[in-house]
């Protein structure tokens, strides 16, 4: 495919490099330095223009474009540059957006601003903190299969039962696949004999009973969320809010601005909302900061965020996680005590990129930046898996591939070496990321 990314910033730099190795890309941006550096990093077509003007769109050969991603910080750039690209071609556009109220107005109409599909950033980040909030001990969790199938992704620490155990000895459940441990810079296919070392995340695979079940049992000292302290009324924060209360908790969020504390209390219903600054550490020691099961800090500050999820786990706070609008310092957040670091920025690039995947996929979800995939795929009369037990058809796929979890007719079938994949089924599939080309045309 042809591709014209506009925008290099963070966001645009990770879709662009995520998709030059398999694609033609062109990269569209008003700063010539970012442009220049992406030509060279990445190996893409640079233009230094105005993305939302047409010759710098034509510049960057948007007649012949299949796709056009709008990725500024700008949510009305991003908007215009779609509405100006269709004008003139007929590529499938994709617009970033920060706000939910520009999404709110899309869904109502499809093809609206001349949008094919939007992805907006703040609500993406609080769908992404409250899966993990809702799954003790978890660094990553999506779902599958309607919700039926579950992947999570956990640290394995030193005081966890499963530390140095291996996987024949850890693997006590009916529904779960050992998919992965990534371990430094390796991804590692598990095998009956591999051993389970504290430091490594692993990633797993099934039902979503199993998953959480695991959850409970890999870090024992974590419980059930119910106590959370969300820190911050922005927009992640609401959301993060919204969502937790979706879900039958009823959490705390501090907001320090008078009027949007107010604003707050009026939307959140089912929302504690308290007028404070989070960083007062008397505030939070009266508010038993001490007993919250998770608290999230979504302030628009990245220095902020650190200080008050340090703050809290100092007090006793069971489980941090922290918005980080550097990508350059989610690594640092976590190294200092911040359990989970989410990068808005990152979120919106993986969802993008795996929207521009070319995989004959239902679902796909990105591990650790692009060094894994789990991808949810039904299962033609030609693939490789069809009509054959696994034991036989996995020999035509790369060491790097694991079936985690099976879906027939809405039922769960657990995969075991004499499973018989049928077409039709519903697989959950872990791909090491050296193995993706290989397999596309397999599955």
């Amino acid at each position: 495919m042809y591709i014209v990314i506009v925008g290099a910033g963070e966001v645009g730099s990770n879709i662009a490099e995520s998709l030059a190795e398999s694609h033609e890309v062109a990269v569209v941006d008003i700063d010539p330095d970012r442009v220049e550096s992406l030509m060279y990093e990445a190996d893409v077509l640079g233009v230094e223009g105005d993305g939302a003007e047409l010759d710098t769109l034509s510049e960057a050969g948007i007649e012949k474009a299949d796709v056009l991603i709008a990725s500024t910080d700008d949510d009305e750039t991003n908007i215009v540059t779609c509405g100006t690209a269709v004008t003139a071609a007929d590529p499938f556009t994709i617009s970033r957006v920060k706000s939910a109220k520009f999404l709110r107005t899309w869904e109502k109409s499809e093809g609206a601003f001349g949008v094919d599909h939007m992805v907006a950033t703040n609500l993406l980040t609080a769908e992404n903190i409250a899966r993990v909030i809702g799954l003790p001990g978890s660094r990553d969790v999506e779902t599958f299969v309607d919700g039926q199938v579950q992947m999570g992704e956990f640290e394995v620490r030193e005081s966890s039962p499963i530390t140095n155990l291996t996987v024949a000895e850890a693997d006590r459940y009916e529904s779960l696949t050992f998919a992965a441990v990534l371990r430094d810079d390796e991804v590692i296919i598990p095998r009956g004999e591999t051993v389970i070392k504290a430091g490594d995340e692993i990633v797993v695979i099934g039902s979503c009973e199993s998953v959480r079940l695991f959850a409970t049992e890999i870090a024992p000292e974590s419980k059930s969320t119910q106590n959370v302290l969300v820190v911050g009324g922005s927009d992640v924060g609401y959301h993060t809010a919204r969502l937790l209360q979706d879900r039958g908790i009823k959490p705390r969020l501090i907001e320090k601005n008078h009027d949007r504390a107010r604003e707050l209390a009026e939307d959140l219903q089912g929302t504690t909302v308290l007028e404070s600054d989070a960083t007062d550490s008397e505030f939070l020691e009266r508010e038993h900061v001490e007993d919250a099961d998770a608290v999230v800090a979504t302030l628009d500050s990245d220095e902020k965020n650190l200080l008050v999820t340090l703050l809290a786990k100092r007090l006793g706070a069971e489980r941090t996680v922290a918005v980080v609008n550097s990508g350059e310092y989610v690594d640092l957040f976590e190294a200092v005590g911040v359990d989970v670091a989410v990068n808005p920025r990152e979120t919106t690039a993986e969802e993008i990129t795996r929207f521009t995947r070319e995989y004959d996929a239902t679902k796909v979800a990105i591990i650790e930046s692009d060094r894994a995939e789990v991808l949810e795929i039904e299962v033609s009369a030609d693939s490789v898996l069809a009509g054959r037990p696994i034991q036989e058809s996995v020999q035509e796929l790369p060491t790097g591939v694991v079936i985690g979890a099976i879906s027939r007719g809405g039922e769960l079938v657990i995969p075991r070496g004499d499973t018989v994949i049928e077409p039709g089924d519903h697989v959950v599939v872990f791909v090491d990321a050296d193995c993706l080309e290989a397999v596309n045309d397999k599955l």
